[in-house]
């Protein structure tokens, strides 16, 4: 199918081929026509399957220009409502829409007077649209479509309060359109107060992570994750890593540690300013750094390609974050490789994470490592899976892991995992 079939004007077409977009994606060839019919419509896909462009084009087709805003995004992080201004900007090219960002981290007064010189879509993070509203700086008494983007991290997030006094806001009439990665019951609750009679497009299942990423594991005591990170890249072949921290505290630490190691690398989080987190992103996507450090917070807006790997130095919380943080690799059709860091105390977590993707992620030791006492996963955990791709250099299969540990030369396929 091309995009000509799905009903977008002359102008938006001419931007799509410009945009270097060749065939429409699922998410896309099933959601446009839809939107263009003015259905309220619910998108479950994962980033990275082109779902911005299936809200973004049709959006552009139905918003009227020089009339006020008519088209709101709700997004939950800075970064995502910068990308999907991007696509925006290159989408309206021919059309003349004129759209504004609205979100904390930089000074209300330019986006006050951005508003007041007269814009057609804002697309906003919930906090700063409400006290901007409340400033009396944007008007939304006259949208049509409201976008509700990542739904179900806005939830995580504890933004749906806001969401709702948003909503509130906006006519009766109005279009709703909501994309999410899952359909937790959460998220189902929405779609059941908040849209009507919505289309439901689904085009990859929720919480199942991207079929062209590798996942490995590797048992660790917490105290050596990071001379076993060091290692990892210091061998080669990760050649653009995003890794996951906990928290703020510790993906600043990581950060300071891999830089007095020598490792070019940045770190992203709620904590920075938004000149700091997009001067992060700048240099990691223009590869002055090799590795970039995030939390959840801030991960699920990244959109990059070519990410080689991911790393879980810290486990997630939740077994769908570690499917949206596998998501940032293995995207455009490329494959990727995801590793976890698995330390004792984060065992119950892991089997959360197991039962939920339906399988045994296979467990490797790193050749050659000099691994410290550390308790590993389980008794008797089986062998890693035949034919398993070699996610790095110098790793060996796990055998059996008794609860046993000590220090030594790791890596056999009889010694790892112990």
């Amino acid at each position: 199918m091309s995009f000509d079939s799905l009903g977008l004007e002359p102008r938006l077409l001419a931007s799509v081929s410009a945009m270097g977009y060749a065939a429409p994606t699922p998410i896309q060839r099933d959601a446009i026509p839809q939107i263009l019919a003015g259905r309220d419509v619910v998108g479950v896909a994962q980033t990275g399957t082109g779902k911005t462009a299936a809200f973004v084009l049709p959006l552009l087709q139905r918003t009227p220009t020089r009339r006020g805003v008519r088209a709101l995004i709700v997004t939950p992080t800075r970064e995502l409502a910068l990308q999907i201004a991007d696509v925006v900007r290159d989408a309206g090219r021919r059309t003349g829409h004129r759209a504004a960002v609205v979100m904390g981290g930089v000074g209300m007064g330019p986006q006050m007077a951005q508003i007041r010189r007269g814009v057609d879509i804002v697309i906003a993070c919930p906090g700063r649209l409400l006290d901007l509203h409340s400033r009396g700086g944007v008007d939304l008494s006259r949208v049509e479509t409201v976008v509700l983007d990542e739904a179900d991290r806005m939830l995580d997030l504890g933004f749906w309060p806001d969401v709702r006094r948003i909503l509130a806001l906006l006519p009766a009439g109005r279009q709703n359109l909501l994309f999410s990665a899952t359909m937790s019951p959460g998220v189902l609750n929405v779609v059941q107060s908040t849209l009507h009679d919505p289309v439901r497009v689904e085009v990859t299942p929720p919480s199942t992570p991207v079929e062209r990423v590798e996942q490995a594991v590797y048992p660790v005591g917490r105290d050596q994750k990071t001379d076993l990170l060091v290692e990892l890249l210091k061998r080669g072949g990760l050649t653009r890593t995003l890794v996951f921290a906990r928290t703020q505290h510790r993906a600043d630490r990581l950060h300071r540690l891999l830089e007095r190691r020598g490792v070019k690398s940045a770190a992203i989080h709620g904590g920075r300013s938004q000149n700091q987190r997009q001067a992060a992103l700048e240099a990691f996507k223009s590869g002055r750094s090799h590795v970039l450090v995030a939390t959840d917070v801030v991960g699920r807006g990244i959109d990059i390609d070519e990410v080689s790997h991911v790393v879980n130095y810290d486990l997630p919380n939740t077994p769908e974050d570690y499917v949206h943080r596998i998501g940032r690799t293995a995207r455009a059709g490329a494959s990727g490789t995801a590793i976890s860091f698995l330390a004792a105390e984060e065992m119950a977590t892991f089997t959360a994470i197991e039962r939920t993707l339906g399988e045994r992620l296979p467990c490797h030791d790193l050749d050659g490592f000099d691994y410290a006492h550390r308790e590993v996963p389980a008794a008797d955990r089986d062998v890693v899976k035949k034919g398993a791709g070699n996610h790095a250099p110098g790793a060996k299969p796990a055998g059996r892991s008794g609860r046993r540990g000590g220090r030594g030369r790791a890596g056999g396929a009889g010694r790892a995992a112990r």
